[in-house]
This record gives C-alpha cells, structure tokens and sequence, in this order.
C-alpha cells in the first residue's frame, strides 16, 4: 500500500503559512513542547522571556512548519489554529477569574465594618464638608484585613473621598475587640495641600466647652460672693 502522506520540502515554508503565528505567542513554552520547538522553552529564562514571546509569535509558523511532520498545508492551518483558539480560550479564562478574584477583593473590603466605620466618620465630619464640599463620594479601598477568630482583627486600609470643592486619600487604621471594631486613626490628605486632618480628634469647639463651663461658672460664683458682699454691707 502506498503512504498517501505528500513530501514536503520543510527547509522552506510556503509563503501563505508565514505569518504571525497566535498560539506560539500566547503559549509560548507549552506551544513549543506540542510543535518540537524547544527554543520556545527560553521564555521560561527571567529577562528574556518577553521578547522571547515575541519572537515566537514572528517566527513560530516558520519553525513549527520545520520541526514538525505535516500532511498538507491545511493540515498544518489547522493545528496551528487550533493552538490560537486554545490560547486565546486560556487567557480569556484567566482574565475573568483574575477580575473575579480581585473583584471579590475589594467587595470585602468595602463592605467591612472598617470601611464603614471610616466612610461614616467622614461624611458625619463638618471640617471635611467644608474642604471637599458635599456629597462627599469615597472609591474602591485597598489595604489589608487581618482576622483572628471571632473576636479579634486588625484594618490598615486607603481609599480615596472626593466632593465638588476638593479630593483627597484617607488612611485608616482600626482594630477589633470583643467583636467590635472601633478605628485606632482616621486621616485625610487633601490633594494640593500640606499635612492631614485627624478626623478623630474632637473638635475645637468640643474642646472648648469645658473651658466655657469653667469660666461660667467662675464668674457666676463672683457675682454671688458680689451679691453677698453688698447685702452684708447693706445691713451693717
């Protein structure tokens, strides 16, 4: 019986199959290994490996179509192709898992009871109204959440606040007690301007009041000793 199989000249590759090939440069290593193209495996070398990537993708259909063992022209389109598809499938996959895995990431964060804790404050702040103007929008936080068992955890997170006047980075710290999270700091760098604002301090006027009280009630009890003084002298 007679090999049907055609001979092809393999040294040189047919003009139509010399193109940019999409699965030597989305798969690289794992395409070579499959197309006897062990060069591919230098993508693997840190530094070079990039522009190894490149160079697959120009030069893949020329070394694929001289390693391998090829029926015909369609056959080889059609492997190739398929490699393309594949890679094309796997990095798409990957894509939507990264998104959902990060997505997922900062869905915590900014439903924790930490961020919460920092967006309320925020918003609840007078001296941060008058700085970035309301309403007051705060973005996507980023930082860390550490827990330990039920009762006990630790927050360092950022996220940005803008208003119509002004925006700015907020910076968080807060810790969990008997399950209940309380923040340690709570800052704010408006952008453009010098230094931060504690927004748990109290406030000037609040801390002016026991002041006030003070000097109130000091001068009310000298207007009493007053008021005794003359109705003692009065009498005499």
């Amino acid at each position: 019986m007679s090999d049907a199989r055609i001979s092809f000249n393999t040294a040189e590759i047919p003009p139509e199959l010399d193109r940019w090939n999409w699965g030597a440069f989305l798969l690289n290593w794992i395409w070579g290994i499959g197309n006897n193209t062990f060069i591919a495996l230098l993508t693997l070398v840190p530094g070079i490996g990039f522009i190894m990537m490149f160079v697959l993708g120009a030069k893949g259909s020329r070394w694929a179509w001289r390693n391998g063992r090829w029926d015909s022209i369609e056959h080889f389109k059609r492997v190739q192709r398929r490699w393309a598809i594949w890679g094309v499938v796997i990095y798409l996959g990957c894509a939507v898992l990264g998104a959902g895995f990060f997505g997922g990431i900062f869905s915590l964060l900014k439903n924790s009871e930490a961020y919460q804790l920092g967006a309320a404050r925020l918003r609840a702040s007078t001296e941060v109204a008058e700085v970035l103007g309301t309403p007051i929008t705060t973005g996507i936080p980023y930082g860390s959440i550490k827990i330990e068992g039920e009762d006990k955890g630790q927050a360092t997170l950022s996220f940005s606040a803008s208003g119509p006047k002004a925006s700015g980075q907020i910076a968080l710290t807060a810790e969990k007690k008997a399950g209940v999270w309380a923040l340690q700091t709570l800052t704010l760098a408006v952008d453009g301007r010098d230094g931060m604002i504690d927004l748990l301090k109290d406030s000037k006027v609040e801390l002016d009041h026991p002041r006030r009280r003070l000097a109130a009630a000091s001068f009310y009890d000298r207007c009493c000793r007053l008021l005794a003084y003359h109705e003692k002298k009065q009498q005499i």
